[in-house]
């Protein structure tokens, strides 16, 4: 392809929306432009780069004998319905209307419609198992999206669904999907751990996510170096801190006037906020509950609501806290509490410790559990943090931040019943599939990319994903030798299979280089003023060397190593 031909309207500044190293490159570079708040065309080098994410991992879907297929995007609201999803999606869930006043919605995910496509299609067992898979476009009205396509309101997705006769071949299926997605992400390029996942709207029992580790990622991952441990920071668990075995001592009830935080009781007490209890009144869809962690954690919002089985759980409005305990924010505790009072595991190890006294201005202190009050509820209800004693092995827990790319779940037969999807077993009897969901963010790992290969000039192209594999520049395109000479090795390459663009436009050679620079093309030769006899300048990406070698050899260079990294 010739630059000249070619629609590369490259930035110079920063734009101001972009706020992390992605969504101002792939701006700069010309990948896309934003159309709304969360919504991005993608320009022809965007396009090329997300085609070559899509062969790859199309590519490992098709070796894993994955069946592709496209649904529509515009999908009846009946099957949602049938699951119990139309609700459980609420606000996220684009809904529309047609002329017939029949309910619609742009698809978010797809269990229900492929299963619908199976309880249609497969009616024997022979049939299995079977995984369908296609690569479109989602939609999902994020609240708050941000940083580009990391957090988008439109994305592509690959969704795969497995189904199976039984758990083994569940097992079996999850397992090739694990082994494709893993294959997938080492050709993309990327530095990528495997962490055990919450299943979150999705249902069923394993889940695992494909994280790339990175300071901008909206996920929390915590993981042991000692045994390999990792876990989603909404599913990581960890042993419970033992408190000290001291005698407990008479409750008493303090005044505590205008001390409502844990730093200020800190402050006030001359004491530890280990030696806390915070108490949080929460509403869970149609009731509140009160939840209990030490003073220095915080409620794991993922698992209380797993624990509940509810829609949506979110921090009960002031006005209510004040009605259910009878004093100001602040001063919330379990005693004496008319709703049901959810404790995490690390409350029963606590002694002689201080809570709300649901009066405002008051506390209590040396109480303890069992005496003073029962919890109605014990689990695990809080975030992990680091240093936390990891419950596989024992070591320490570290914490980072990590893009999620890739998740696979075992769904069971959630969806499969809820539809009515059956298959005949070997005596003729009707049985329910059990299933599978595999999804990547294709635009995601895009960003992911740029996130970890790029540099202050720009974005260093893994060879297996770069928009194009070899970039020619002629520095002066008045020079008809220099000129005449990036032709002859543009087609040259192009005869070898390269995918190469020629840097042909009459601009000054500065330009051309920053351009080349920040668009990231793996490889670059420049046809410059020793062209004349016989020499160029070789240079790849990722490093700052500089080679001046003969037009063949080149070539046969450029040729070699698109073919090794490809």
């Amino acid at each position: 392809m010739k630059l000249s031909k070619y629609l590369l309207p490259t930035l110079r500044e920063v734009p101001a929306e972009a706020e992390i190293t992605s969504h101002q490159l792939m701006l700069r570079a010309a990948l896309m432009r934003k159309l709304a708040s969360g919504v991005y065309s993608f320009l022809p080098m965007g396009l090329k780069t997300l085609r070559k994410v899509e062969a790859i991992i199309r590519e490992e879907m098709n070796n894993e004998d994955a069946i592709e297929l496209l649904m529509s995007a515009l999908l009846p609201a009946e099957s949602y319905m049938a699951s119990g999803r139309w609700d459980v999606f609420g606000s996220e869930m684009f809904r529309l209307k047609d002329r017939s006043n029949r309910d619609f919605c742009l698809g978010p995910t797809h269990e229900e419609i492929f299963t619908e496509t199976v309880k249609n299609t497969v009616k024997s067992y022979k049939q299995l198992p079977m995984t369908i898979y296609q690569i479109q476009t989602k939609y999902r009205d994020e609240r708050r999206p941000r940083f580009g396509v990391m957090r988008s309101r439109e994305f592509i997705m690959k969704d795969a669904y497995s189904f199976d006769k039984d758990q083994a071949g569940l097992d079996a299926s999850y397992e090739k999907m694990y082994r494709a997605y893993k294959k997938a992400f080492d050709r993309m390029g990327l530095d990528y751990i495997v962490v055990d996942a919450d299943s979150g709207a999705m249902g069923g029992s394993g889940s695992q996510e494909f994280m790339v580790k990175s300071d901008i990622g909206e996920d929390t991952i915590a993981y042991c170096e000692k045994c390999g441990y990792s876990a989603n920071s909404e599913k990581a668990a960890c042993i419970p801190e033992k408190g000290s075995d001291e005698p407990m001592r008479d409750i008493e009830k303090l005044h505590t006037p205008n001390v409502g935080t844990i730093d200020e009781l800190v402050s006030s007490l001359n004491t530890s906020a280990k030696n806390f209890a915070k108490t949080l009144i929460y509403r869970a869809d149609d009731k509140f509950v009160a939840v209990m962690v030490r003073g220095d954690r915080d409620v794991n919002e993922t698992k209380l609501t797993n624990y509940l089985g509810a829609i949506e759980v979110e921090l009960a409005a002031a006005s209510d806290v004040m009605e259910i305990t009878k004093a100001n924010v602040g001063f919330a505790g379990p005693i004496g509490l008319e709703v049901e009072v959810i404790a995490d595991n690390e409350i029963m190890e606590m002694h002689n410790f201080v809570v709300g006294a649901n009066e405002t201005d008051y506390h209590f202190i040396n109480v303890n559990v069992g005496r003073d009050f029962t919890p109605d509820h014990v689990g695990d209800f809080r975030t992990v943090c680091e240093g936390d004693v990891c419950h596989k092995c024992g070591g320490k827990i570290s914490i980072c931040q990590g893009i999620e790319v890739g998740h696979i779940f075992k769904l069971g037969t959630k969806y499969t019943e809820a539809l009515d999807c059956t298959f005949l077993d070997e005596d003729g009897k009707p049985q329910v599939p059990i299933m599978g969901c595999y999804g990547i963010g294709v635009n995601r790992c895009v960003a992911a990319i740029i996130e970890q290969h790029s540099d202050e000039k720009g974005i260093i192209w893994p060879m297996s994903v770069a928009p194009f594999e070899v970039i020619v520049v002629v520095p002066n395109m008045k020079d008809e030798a220099q000129k005449n000479g990036g032709e002859m090795i543009y087609n040259e390459l192009k005869k070898l299979g390269i995918d190469v663009l020629y840097d042909d436009r009459n601009e000054r050679a500065g330009v051309k280089f920053n351009d080349a620079d920040l668009i990231g093309i793996p490889v670059r030769i420049t046809v410059g003023k020793k062209f004349g006899e016989g020499i160029v300048e070789f240079k790849e990406r990722k490093s700052d060397e500089i080679l001046e070698m003969s037009i063949e050899d080149a070539i046969n260079k450029a040729k070699e190593i698109v073919e090794r990294e490809r």
